[in-house]
């Protein structure tokens, strides 16, 4: 109904503001101009398309000027919260963060394809919110990360990070700790760490922090004042560039 009401407009916009009222119509007039939109819209489909898809181009540029508020807003536990994990070059000048839940495969999807972009450019700062909310194995793995980082510290993290965005089997405390071991962390540490109130907090700001920004799946990206819902159509690279050009 919507986009007929949309096609409707457009048909009459170039009538005389007062050649067309409504309210004025007999009902005789208003089911004759019916008839002309739909023969119009039937004759000339086109007319629809472009005015649902200028509608949609609005929609999403009001969603994307929401989001840069939303990061400007946000941008203190964004980027520096001083607990999340962050690599890649600390001085770079694209600051890339991603939001992940370990049994998401998008996330594991577009994982190989981020960490060759995070590689080969060089002059990315990478950082990573534990954000589990698919299931009660994400919440476990989330939480062993975590606690690997607190510690065992960043490089045993990170090397976790990514044996966990690579399994394929079920999270358990057994396939817990042979990460761990593989990551010379110290898996029994980590588990007596995971479920207590240090860990928790981190999760409970990452929620939080999602919450006020409408982050309602992974992965979700923040590159810069950009916010990313989900995979790039583009790739990551291109998306990356593309901020670049933007800001120089």
């Amino acid at each position: 109904m919507k986009a007929i009401l949309t096609a409707a407009a457009l048909l009459t916009t170039t009538l005389p503001a007062m050649a067309f009222d409504p309210a004025s119509m007999s009902d005789a007039e208003k089911a004759a101009f019916g008839s002309a939109v739909r023969d119009y819209l039937m004759e000339n489909p086109e007319v629809l398309v472009e005015a649902i898809n200028g509608m949609e181009a609005r929609r999403m540029a009001d969603e994307a000027k929401n989001d840069k508020l939303l990061v400007e807003q946000n941008k203190d536990a964004i980027f520096n919260d001083g607990k999340s994990w962050v690599g890649g070059n600390p001085d770079g000048d694209i600051t890339l963060v991603e939001f992940v839940d370990y049994r998401c495969g998008y996330c594991k999807r577009v994982n190989p394809e981020l960490e060759e972009l995070i590689q080969s450019d060089g002059n990315i700062r990478f950082i990573i919110k534990e954000f589990p909310i698919l299931t009660a194995e994400s919440e476990m793995a989330a939480r062993f990360a975590v606690a690997v980082q607190q510690v065992s510290g960043p490089e045993a993290y990170k090397k976790v990070h990514d044996a966990l965005m690579s399994l394929n089997g079920p999270v358990n405390l057994q396939s817990l700790t042979t990460i761990a071991e593989a990551a010379g962390a110290d898996a029994k540490a980590a588990i007596d760490q995971m479920n207590g109130e240090e860990v928790q907090e981190v999760l409970r700001a990452n929620k939080q922090l999602a919450q006020g920004m409408n982050i309602q799946g992974t992965p979700t990206f923040i590159i810069n004042g950009e916010m990313l819902r989900g995979i790039p159509q583009v790739g990551m690279k291109a998306a990356v560039e593309q901020i670049r050009e933007q800001e120089s």
